[in-house]
């Protein structure tokens, strides 16, 4: 059970990474600094930005339910 969780945490947590690096910037941070900030904001959230929020969310809970699990289990022993 303890490999399997790690497993999952393991693919998790590079999805994860891969989701958030997706997210378009918002201005102001890193992203504006490697050229992220000069596209146009004449559009506003797409159908796909607001279904990769709601992805990276998902992975985001599937990760923490994972870290916690594996906690657990490495506490316990079991």
């Amino acid at each position: 059970m303890t490999l399997a969780l790690s497993i999952v945490l393991v693919i998790a947590s590079v999805l994860l990474i891969v989701l958030v690096l997706l997210h378009k910037g918002k201005g102001g941070g890193l992203s504006s600094m490697f050229g992220g900030g000069v596209s146009s904001q004449l559009s506003g959230s797409s159908i796909a930005e607001k279904n990769l929020g709601r992805i990276t969310i998902g992975v985001g809970i599937l990760w923490f339910v994972c870290a916690i699990g594996l906690g657990l289990l490495l506490k316990f022993n079991l």
